[in-house]
């Protein structure tokens, strides 16, 4: 085995061009996606306290924002809507106006090359807060495919380029691929949040969204966070299930799970810098602890480097300017 002197690691990291030469990732802004909190009202961008930089924006707004969104080279948005009334069985979720639906139609006839991806959960239009129907104080899995399933039909009827099922109800990306499939939308993608830990970090964005559940919590169907086997049995069944992309929910502390689902599946997949992780960043860098644009352009490389092939970050608008562009042939 050689080594030192002979091996000088170092020779490598003298000029800052040496260092871009032998470079093993790369992050792009043709990496991200951008979430963005849809609501009712006008001229409304009602700031999120625990997400500074962020905001909910009514759909007046949404045209300027999604083509600021392109000129910067994000190729893609995930939306989520924040409905004017909630009831029991999240029926604003899958009416034919709502909110998001409206978005999506908004986006695509003003701004048609940016990809627009749609969560399908109920827990922001359900007024107990769950990602689906409560039966005796619980989640019922089965009865809840059947509406996340018009969910998902309602979105891509408006014109939604990827449909994301994130409630974590076993089954959802059968019921919603077969019935895609059925309806003339065989060509639309599913992007499954497959591995979604019940994660503390999602703090900030139940705020943004008014998503709390207002019983009980979540950790029923979301993932227990020790768990890594389990997160690759619920990514290998939502590819058995018809899932184009799979997604790991946190990024942040659930890397060695990408890495994981990177080695084992030769499917995409994209990543969740969540609420918190993004939340944590801006604190610590309005304090002045850190410099936040640097720690932010770190954190994403890490989980690029750890397999992700798409990140969701609230940073892809702040970060867009200091980073390259992949082009095409």
């Amino acid at each position: 085995m050689m080594r030192y002197p002979n091996v000088r690691l170092r020779r490598l990291r003298r000029l800052k061009g040496l260092q871009t030469l032998v470079r093993e990732t790369s992050l792009s802004i043709s990496d991200f996606i951008y979430p963005m909190f849809i609501t009712y009202g006008r001229n409304k961008k009602d700031n999120i306290e625990p997400m500074p930089g962020m905001y909910r924006l009514s759909l007046d707004l949404v045209m300027e924002e999604t083509e600021s969104i392109s000129k910067l080279g994000i190729p893609a948005v995930l939306l989520f809507g924040i409905p004017s009334s909630k009831d029991s069985i999240g029926s604003g979720a899958y009416a034919g106006n709502g909110i998001i639906q409206e978005a999506i139609r908004i986006i695509k006839h003003t701004n048609p090359d940016l990809i627009v991806i749609t969560d399908v959960c109920l827990c922001e239009y359900t007024d107990h807060g769950h990602c689906g129907l409560i039966e005796n104080e619980q989640v019922d899995n089965d009865k809840s495919l059947d509406l996340l399933v018009k969910v998902a039909l309602s979105h891509a009827h408006a014109g939604a380029d990827i449909i994301a099922p994130s409630a974590m109800m076993d089954g959802q990306v059968y019921a919603i691929r077969k019935s895609l499939d059925s309806s003339g939308f065989n060509q639309t993608p599913i992007m499954a949040y497959s591995a979604k830990y019940a994660s503390s970090f999602y703090g900030p964005f139940r705020v943004a969204a008014d998503s709390s559940p207002q019983l009980g919590d979540r950790k029923g169907y979301q993932m227990d966070p020790p768990n890594v086997t389990e997160a690759l049995r619920e990514i290998s069944t939502d590819i058995e299930e018809g899932a184009d992309i799979v997604m790991v929910k946190p990024a942040m502390a659930y890397m060695d799970v990408i890495a994981k689902a990177k080695i084992e599946f030769k499917h995409p997949i994209a990543a969740y810098n969540v609420s918190g992780e993004y939340a944590m960043v801006k604190a610590a860098s309005e304090h002045e602890w850190i410099n936040g644009e640097k720690v932010a352009l770190e954190i994403l490389t890490g989980i690029k480097r750890s397999g992700a092939d798409m990140i969701i970050s609230y940073h892809a608008k702040e970060l867009a300017p200091l980073l390259p562009q992949n082009s095409s042939f």
